[in-house]
């Protein structure tokens, strides 16, 4: 059984909260306070919050760019508290964020994520998204990138 979870556009007020999830999540690698205020500001609508018992436990962040073919979108990044995990956060993010998508006739979404991220491999490939090509030193750390791809 899948518990449920409020998906809502993230506000400054639940900045606090994000940071905690994103340093619980990525460690040295976190996102800082700046560029989520940036992300709030450029991709508000596409910037959302997952909350269980009235707690904020997930966030994602997607944004919409113009393309050669037409709008396309770029999931930033999905993160949900560790404690919180397997409980459907990430999915209900996900399955809000595309339906967003389908709204606003976006036909494409893309991410890229971290080669050795087995477990956030496998959770794309359930949502239908296909490896494009590997992105050598993609992250800060030299890390490689996987490109992956969905139509929307």
């Amino acid at each position: 059984m899948r518990l449920q979870h409020r998906i809502r556009r993230a506000a400054p007020q639940d900045l606090r909260r994000i940071l905690s999830i994103e340093g619980a999540s990525f460690g040295e690698a976190a996102y800082d306070c700046k560029l989520f205020a940036h992300f709030l500001r450029r991709c508000g609508d596409l910037f959302l919050v997952a909350e269980r018992n009235r707690r904020v436990c997930g966030y994602s962040i997607t944004c919409i760019r113009a393309g050669r073919r037409g709008p396309r979108a770029e999931l930033v990044s999905v993160a949900v508290h560790p404690r919180d995990r397997a409980r459907g956060a990430a999915a209900a993010l996900l399955e809000s964020t595309l339906r967003r998508l389908r709204r606003r006739g976006v036909p494409r979404i893309h991410l890229v994520v971290r080669v050795g991220n087995r477990p956030a491999i496998a959770f794309y490939k359930k949502y239908g998204f296909r490896r494009l090509r590997r992105v050598p030193r993609y992250y800060e750390d030299g890390a490689d990138g996987i490109a992956m791809t969905r139509a929307v």
